[in-house]
């Protein structure tokens, strides 16, 4: 479940929950990426190195960087991206 909180030009907000088990597929944004773990638990692959992310914790995603999310139990997270205009 993906739920879009606000989605402008310069950025957007999104809560997603992920059940025990799935993935999200792997992507690659054109903008850094705030993720933050509201419940739960899950690991964030980023180009290949594996980072577990607690309730509470969270992690900047640069630009640019090949990055999927798998949940090792049922987990929510919100995705902050804002977009400043001056990258690719």
């Amino acid at each position: 479940l993906i739920k879009t909180i606000i989605k402008k030009t310069t950025g957007n907000i999104t809560v997603s929950a992920v059940d025990a088990g799935e993935e999200l597929a792997e992507k690659t944004l054109a903008f850094d990426c705030f993720v933050q773990i509201i419940d739960g638990a899950a690991d964030v692959i980023l180009k290949g190195e594996k980072v577990k992310l607690a309730l509470g914790e969270a992690i900047i995603i640069p630009a640019h960087s090949s990055h999927r999310i798998a949940a090792t139990e049922q987990f929510k997270m919100i995705s902050t991206i804002i977009k400043s205009g001056y990258e690719d």
